[in-house]
């Protein structure tokens, strides 16, 4: 009885992961058949977890074109940002009031190797240690409840959202720097310091994404009305 949930999970991460890899776009219907094959997964776990994403707002589904990637436009970007500083902003703030603290030293070391070894960073390498960052102080806030609330919101950021460390190189760089200083405030036990810091950082971060989003033509008309 225990092979179906432990399948299911296999398959929402496999999922997940998949759209994080950006092998999962917007205009592609998922197929039942097609992932389980691929995923070498049966199609009821399969089921399971395209339900799971469509409930937490990554996948959704048409009548006529199936179910795919949930598009979003700046407004919605926007709203996801502003919510991400309410969460991941308090994340901070609880992790560096009351967090096992010692866990984020290793985090903070394999940054700062990453972005100090010689010749050409590694930038895939700087960007996949920041967003364990965000993970870690999410897991290190010690609330159960907002390690839920930030999981859909963080996948929704893979995909045709995700920086690229070809194109957003500069910015990937500039982050992990930001990180350091979260980390620092959070080691140093400065609650309203690393929440500030948080938030500051993610506010940059949606500064990016909507200039990258504002080059592509469809997106612009989707801000009327935001301030």
């Amino acid at each position: 009885m225990a092979i179906e949930p432990l399948s299911s999970d296999r398959a929402y991460d496999s999922l997940v992961e998949l759209i994080n890899r950006g092998e999962i776009n917007e205009n592609q219907p998922l197929s039942e058949r097609g992932l389980s094959e691929r995923l070498g997964l049966g199609r009821t776990p399969i089921r399971e977890a395209i339900k799971d994403l469509i409930r937490e707002g990554v996948l959704e589904s048409h009548p006529v074109r199936g179910t795919a990637l949930k598009s979003l436009g700046l407004t919605d970007v926007q709203d996801l940002y502003e919510i991400r500083y309410a969460i991941e902003g308090l994340a901070a703030f609880l992790a560096a009031e009351r967090g096992d603290v010692e866990e984020l030293a290793a985090q903070r070391g394999m940054l700062r190797e990453a972005l100090d070894v010689r010749g050409e960073v590694d930038i895939a390498e700087v960007h996949a240690v920041g967003v364990e960052c965000h993970y870690a102080i999410i897991r290190l806030s010690g609330n159960a409840r907002l390690a839920e609330m930030y999981r859909p919101f963080r996948i929704r950021f893979g995909g045709p959202f995700a920086l690229s460390p070809q194109g957003s190189g500069e910015r990937i760089l500039e982050a992990a720097h930001e990180h350091l200083e979260i980390l620092d405030a959070v080691l140093a036990r400065r609650p309203e310091l690393a929440r500030d810091l948080m938030c500051r950082h993610l506010r940059a971060g949606l500064e990016h994404r909507t200039s990258l989003l504002l080059k592509r033509s469809r997106y612009p008309l989707s801000v009327a009305g935001r301030p």
